[in-house]
């Protein structure tokens, strides 16, 4: 410092702080020696104040407001200076303002993701981040605790540590509550509130106030996304077939923007091609169906049936018919008892009459005529 700052600081009687900075909380009033005048004019502004340290000792600490230092308004100094009386010499003191303001907007994140169990899924790696807001409530405290006789102290200095509590008591915070990872974005609001209640006493410590904490966001690994991502994509399609329909209609409705004639007809074959293979997924899933409701018991196999019989008529061998169309045969005169027939399983051919299968058939043939 030179002569002319010397004579200066000599003469000025005002002490205070104009702060121009967003960030800055304890400033050292400058003063050569650390001499004051008594009877100095203190300005200390709203949201600031004023802590004058003695030889390394926190002494007296003025609100907001204009005072003129004397013996009177500083009964701690006067104590630790020994003055018994008044006097109007110089003194030796430290002057420090400390901001007293919110600073919001403060970040804080997790540097790597935090292994925590969820009760869907198991153990999970989570990440989060967020801001938060912290004010000095303890001026003294924050002095002796934190920010010591530096002559400037800035956020920078002390955020490490903040965002630090914030991400180990936070995570530590969204453990306990035991929320699942599914349901968290609707419960912000209650994990901020336990975490603001878990980590302010730290702060206190400090001599500093946690005034907000909010959670920005928790997110999962990119690959567990992803597979949360296709398990939604399934249930959003829900039904396979009105799928097909929207994809198909999709497809036109894109092939009809092209003015060439190959759009279209390409749209087609892929409209097709996508319900054919819907149609073919759809039959899959129609036989697991009928196999697993015959396997439980839930619905009995079909009826069999007969073997069909071939028949001689007019001396050529017909057929196969079924049942209902031998009873055809009979009603039409085509097939009596003397009328020969054969099936899988028989020696030889045979007359009707004699085959014990064809008994209900030939009995709905009326007699001949008197």
């Amino acid at each position: 410092m030179g002569i002319f700052d010397k004579l200066r600081n000599e003469f000025i009687d005002i002490i205070e702080w104009t702060d121009s900075s967003t960030d800055t909380i304890v400033w050292k009033f400058p003063r050569y020696q650390n001499e004051i005048k008594m009877n100095a004019k203190l300005t200390v502004r709203e949201s600031q104040v004023a802590v004058f340290m003695n030889e390394g000792k926190i002494a007296d600490v003025f609100q907001p407001g204009m005072y003129t230092l004397t013996t009177q308004n500083m009964p701690i100094l006067s104590t630790l200076q020994g003055w018994k009386y008044g006097f109007n010499s110089p003194f030796k003191a430290d002057v420090f303002f400390v901001s007293m303001r919110q600073f919001t907007n403060q970040k804080w994140g997790t540097k790597n993701p935090v292994m925590l169990r969820d009760a869907e899924f198991g153990p999970l790696r989570l990440r989060a981040f967020g801001s938060y807001a912290f004010r000095v409530k303890d001026a003294g405290a924050f002095l002796k605790e934190v920010a010591a006789t530096n002559p400037e102290f800035t956020v920078e200095g002390i955020n490490e540590q903040l965002r630090n509590l914030a991400v180990s008591r936070g995570m530590e915070a969204i453990a306990e509550a035991k929320i699942p990872v599914l349901d968290l974005a609707a419960n912000y609001e209650e994990v901020s509130t336990a975490i603001t209640g878990k980590i302010g006493t730290e702060f206190n410590e400090l001599g500093l106030e946690l005034t907000k904490f909010l959670i920005e966001n928790v997110s999962l690994p990119p690959e567990v996304e992803a597979a949360l991502d296709k398990r939604s994509s399934i249930g959003i399609v829900g039904n396979l077939g009105a799928y097909s329909q929207f994809q198909a209609a999709n497809a036109m409705e894109k092939a009809a923007e092209n003015p060439s004639g190959g759009g279209l007809a390409a749209a087609g074959l892929g409209a097709g091609m996508g319900a054919a293979m819907m149609g073919q997924v759809g039959n899959i899933f129609q036989n697991n169906n009928q196999q697993q409701a015959n396997a439980g018991g839930g619905a009995p196999p079909p009826l069999p049936t007969a073997a069909p019989f071939f028949v001689a008529v007019d001396g050529k061998q017909s057929g196969p018919f079924d049942q209902e169309q031998l009873r055809q045969l009979a009603a039409a005169g085509s097939l009596n008892a003397q009328t020969l027939v054969w099936k899988t399983g028989m020696a030889a051919w045979s007359a009707a009459g004699t085959v014990p299968e064809l008994a209900p058939v030939l009995a709905t043939v009326p007699p001949p005529l008197p």
